[in-house]
C-alpha cells in the first residue's frame, strides 16, 4: 500500500503540472456567436433561457441583450461581409428592449429592492440608460440609423444632466446607490456618442477621473470602489464583476488611468494555480458579502465565477495575452463546454455569461474606430 501511495504522488508531481495542458484552447467565436443568434431566432428556446435567468436576476436578462449588441457591432465591424445579419439581430434586439422598457418601465430590467426606498435624483437607473445608450451607439457607429441616433442623445443628455447634479458625478442605478460598472459604460457610450455627433464631453471625463481618484478609490490598493452612494460614500470595496468592465470602458475616457487600474485589478485579483487562471472577487484587504454579482464564491481558491468571466474583457481590453491563456485553459476545464450543430455554450454559465465570453473574443473595433479620432 505504502508503494502504492508513493507512485500515486510520484504520478501527480509528474501530470498536475501539465494537466492545463489538456485544455488550452481559446474559445471559439464563431461558435460562441453562433449559439447566441440561435436563441434569437428561436422564441421558444431564447424564452427558456431569459426566464431561467430572470429566476436568479432580471439584469442578466438586460446584460445578455447588451454584451450580444455590442459583440455583434464588433463582429460586423471587424467582417463587413457579415453587417446585414449582425445589424438584423442587433435591431430585433434593440427594438424588442426598447419596447419591453416602454411597456413595464426600467423596473422590467431591475431587482426589486430598486422600489424598496425613494431615490434621491428622480427614479432612472444608469444601468438601463448606460447600457441602451451604448447599444445604440456602437449600432450606428456600425451604420447610421436617425431613429437610434435620436434616441441616443436623449439618453446622452438625460445621463449628463443626472450626472452633473451628483457630487460625485455619477448617477444612481438604485436608489442611492451608484456604481462604477454602471457609470463607466455610461462615460463609454457618452464617448462614442461624441465620436458619431462631434459633441464634446471632455471636460466631464476629465472631472469624472480626477473626482474618482480622490474619492472612489479603495485606500489599501488604490482600486476603485464597487458601489457608493450618490454623495461620494462608499457602500462596497473594489470588487473583481465591477472593475473589469469598468476599466474596459475607461479605456476611451483615459487610457493612463484604465491601464493603472488594470495592472492593479490583475495583481489584487488575479489567481493562477498550475497554468489554470482566475480570479477573485475581492482583494485580500477588503471581503464583500457574496451576492449574484460575485456567484458563488469557490472556497480555498477564492475563485469568483463573476469576476472571472469578466476577466476575460479586462484581459483581452489590455492585451494580457498570457492571463487569457490562462483564464482561457480553465473555462475549458470547468466551464464544462457543449458544442453541438456548429454552435458553443458552457453548461456552467448561462446566456449572459456566454454573451460575456463572446464579447471578450470580438472586442476591438468599435473602441480603435472611436480612439482614431479624438
Amino acid at each position: 500500500m505504502f508503494l502504492g501511495l508513493l507512485a500515486l504522488i510520484a504520478a501527480s508531481i509528474v501530470w498536475l503540472p501539465a494537466l492545463h495542458l489538456l485544455y488550452a484552447r481559446k474559445p471559439p467565436a464563431q461558435k460562441l456567436a453562433a449559439r447566441q443568434l440561435a436563441l434569437w431566432a428561436d422564441p421558444t428556446a431564447r424564452g427558456a433561457e431569459i426566464a431561467k435567468m430572470r429566476g436568479t436576476n432580471a439584469e442578466w436578462d438586460f446584460m445578455a441583450r447588451s454584451f450580444l449588441v455590442w459583440s455583434l457591432a464588433n463582429v460586423a465591424l471587424r467582417d463587413p461581409g457579415g453587417k446585414i445579419d449582425a445589424l438584423r439581430v442587433i435591431d430585433q434586439i434593440i427594438d424588442e428592449t426598447l419596447a419591453l422598457e416602454k411597456s413595464r418601465g426600467m423596473w422590467v430590467f431591475l431587482m426589486p429592492y430598486s422600489r424598496d426606498k425613494p431615490w434621491i435624483d428622480q427614479p432612472r437607473s444608469q444601468f438601463v440608460d448606460g447600457e441602451l445608450a451604448l447599444m445604440l451607439a456602437l449600432r450606428c457607429l456600425v451604420e447610421d440609423r436617425p431613429a437610434y441616433r435620436e434616441i441616443l442623445r436623449e439618453r446622452v443628455a438625460l445621463m449628463e444632466a443626472r450626472m452633473r447634479r451628483s457630487p460625485v458625478l455619477s448617477a444612481e442605478s438604485y436608489p442611492d446607490e451608484c456604481w462604477t460598472f454602471c457609470n463607466t459604460v455610461a462615460l463609454a457610450a457618452m464617448r462614442v456618442a461624441d465620436h458619431l455627433d462631434g459633441s464634446d464631453h471632455s471636460p466631464l471625463f476629465r472631472e469624472w477621473v480626477a473626482i474618482a481618484r480622490k474619492k472612489l478609490v479603495h485606500p489599501e490598493t488604490g482600486l476603485l470602489v464597487s458601489s457608493y452612494t450618490r454623495a461620494g460614500e462608499p457602500l462596497n470595496g473594489p470588487e473583481g464583476s465591477s472593475i473589469w468592465m469598468a476599466v474596459h470602458c475607461l479605456q476611451l475616457i483615459d487610457e493612463p488611468f484604465a491601464r493603472d487600474q488594470y495592472q492593479r485589478a490583475r495583481r489584487e485579483l488575479g489567481r493562477e494555480v498550475l497554468g489554470f487562471g482566475y480570479a477573485a472577487e475581492w482583494p485580500r484587504s477588503w471581503r464583500g458579502p457574496r451576492d449574484v454579482d460575485s456567484g458563488p464564491v469557490i472556497p480555498l481558491l477564492d475563485a469568483s465565477p463573476g469576476s472571472s468571466g469578466l476577466a476575460f474583457v479586462g484581459a483581452a481590453s489590455f492585451g494580457d495575452e498570457d492571463y487569457l491563456r490562462r483564464l482561457s485553459t480553465t473555462l475549458e476545464l470547468a466551464g464544462f463546454p457543449i458544442e453541438e450543430n456548429g454552435t458553443l455554450r458552457y453548461a456552467a454559465s448561462n446566456q449572459v455569461g456566454d454573451a460575456v465570453m463572446l464579447y471578450a473574443m470580438t472586442l476591438g473595433p468599435a473602441w480603435e474606430k472611436v480612439k482614431a479620432v479624438r
